[in-house]
């Protein structure tokens, strides 16, 4: 394979375009079928849900009546979408999907005006061809807009640093309006991912002749009074916020009692993995730095630049961060990828400026981009396939054809108490019934139908009068997917 050849596939304007096209095709299919039915996908589907059926807009419950844990914005984001749209399914994953969209689109833009088109496409692959990025890009949850709001604040930095220019007020504006979203995403977790990278940053310029990172004090406290007024009106206004938000969702992150624990180094062997082989890449390629220094790591901290220190900082201070946290779980850490994707974009660039080792290192890209679409590609196709074969969309069917016909027979029809909190949304109710009251409602003439799981109609049948088991029931689902479901009507 010749270089030339090879260099030019990789600068090509139309390999973007397809690498692009791909990325967003696969992330429109990572998750189908679609189901809420994992993931607490229902929690944050049913936030924009009783939005518009009860008109709860700044706080809202869980389907089992508990008080829900995250801030509005994106159930607000939800809402207006199926206001537009009228369809809930787009309602729920467009703004992730927009989120995974426009975080590939500052990447690229990043990445290329300052180390090159190769460069930018490295990064626009290594962002969509890993295995969380494709997972998350439609997945009913807050993550990927959390990561585009952090990405979009560290991208400012990086730009102030590299661009050597002074923090002005419009600068800070921006910021504060920034954090102020990400607060109202998920909480001040935004510090967890930015603020531990700043102090470093800072510590380490000071030595050299580096522009700050640090916009100063008033938007990141100013976006956290807005936050803490949600929080103060959420305990005075909400029974049960105080102890389910702030002790049991935000305090308890930080103890080993509540949520399960995990050890330190939990989220460095998961990021190896789901990163892959954009990791072993960026490994490799510090390698061959380091071995061109002949091993003398003190070069490598004085001789690297301002923009490429704060990467660094960024990405490796969020990961610490985080795993300091004993809460854990695999896609919290998801916002230290696209830092990383500009660090590999960095490294890139650095190493091919050696005439050398410029052969090796498109090489190696090449291999890399080859793989991920193999291995995320062939990973993705397989996971569609197996939940279609599983049938994971099996409550999805059941609540349609169930909703269908209570249109055609204009059925009054409730839901009894079930353990699948996503069985709501598909039926579009907004409470579940107990048992013992819908068989008071059922026996008063009050209800046409009823959705129970089999586990509960049997005994339920023994006590409806009139009642008869209708032909429509959920598929059978494995084991650990939950209950199977059947309708009860007159």
């Amino acid at each position: 394979m010749e270089l030339s050849w090879l260099e030019n596939f990789l600068q090509n304007k139309r390999t973007v375009w397809i690498v692009a096209a791909v990325t967003m095709l696969l992330f429109l299919i990572a998750n189908l079928p679609w189901q809420l039915d994992d993931y607490d996908q229902a929690k944050q589907a049913f936030t924009s849900f009783e939005m518009i059926k009860e008109g709860h807009w700044f706080y809202q419950r869980t389907p089992h009546e508990r008080v829900a844990t995250k801030p509005p914005l994106v159930g607000w984001v939800s809402a207006g979408v199926f206001a537009l749209t009228k369809s809930w399914d787009v309602a729920w994953r467009l703004p992730s999907f927009l989120a995974a969209i426009g975080i590939m689109m500052w990447l690229f833009r990043a990445a290329t005006s300052v180390y090159g088109s190769t460069a930018g496409l490295v990064a626009v692959a290594a962002f969509g061809w890993n295995l969380l990025s494709p997972r998350l890009a439609t997945l009913v949850r807050t993550d990927m807009p959390l990561a585009l709001v952090i990405f979009l604040i560290g991208l400012l930095i990086s730009q102030k640093i590299q661009r050597e220019e002074a923090w002005k007020p419009q600068d800070r504006l921006c910021t504060f309006a920034l954090l102020t979203v990400a607060m109202l995403i998920k909480g001040p977790i935004v510090y967890v991912f930015l603020l531990p990278g700043i102090v470093i940053f800072e510590w380490w310029r000071h030595k050299t002749q580096a522009f700050s990172a640090w916009s100063g004090w008033w938007p990141w406290v100013a976006s956290l009074g807005i936050f803490l007024l949600w929080v103060i009106g959420g305990i005075l206004f909400m029974p049960g916020f105080f102890d389910e938000v702030v002790v049991g969702e935000f305090a308890a992150r930080f103890a080993e009692t509540i949520h399960r624990p995990q050890p330190l180094y939990f989220y460095l062997p998961h990021l190896l993995h789901k990163f892959a082989p954009w990791s072993v890449l960026m490994i490799a390629l510090a390698i061959v730095d380091l071995h061109s220094r002949k091993w003398q790591l003190r070069s490598v901290f004085r001789e690297m630049s301002p923009e490429t220190f704060w990467l660094v900082c960024w990405s490796l201070g969020g990961l610490v961060a985080m795993s300091l946290i004993p809460s854990k779980r695999v896609d919290r850490i998801f916002p230290v990828v696209p830092p990383l994707c500009l660090l590999l974009a960095a490294q890139i660039r650095n190493i091919a400026l050696g005439e050398d080792l410029r052969k090796h290192v498109y090489q190696w890209s090449a291999v890399a981009l080859l793989l991920s679409i193999l291995f995320t590609g062939g990973y993705t196709i397989s996971k569609v396939i197996s939940g279609y074969r599983d049938h994971r969309d099996a409550l999805v069917v059941f609540g349609h054809d169930v909703r269908r016909e209570a249109e055609l027979h204009h059925w009054r029809y409730e839901v009894v108490s079930a353990k699948d909190e996503a069985l709501l949304l598909y039926l579009r109710k907004t409470h579940f019934i107990k048992p013992d009251r819908a068989l008071a409602e059922w026996n008063r003439g009050n209800l046409d139908a009823l959705v129970a799981s089999t586990e509960k109609a049997p005994a339920l049948m023994r006590e409806l009068r009139d009642a008869a088991l209708s032909q429509l029931e959920s598929n059978e689902r494995k084991e650990e997917q939950g209950n199977g479901y059947v309708l009860i009507t007159r």
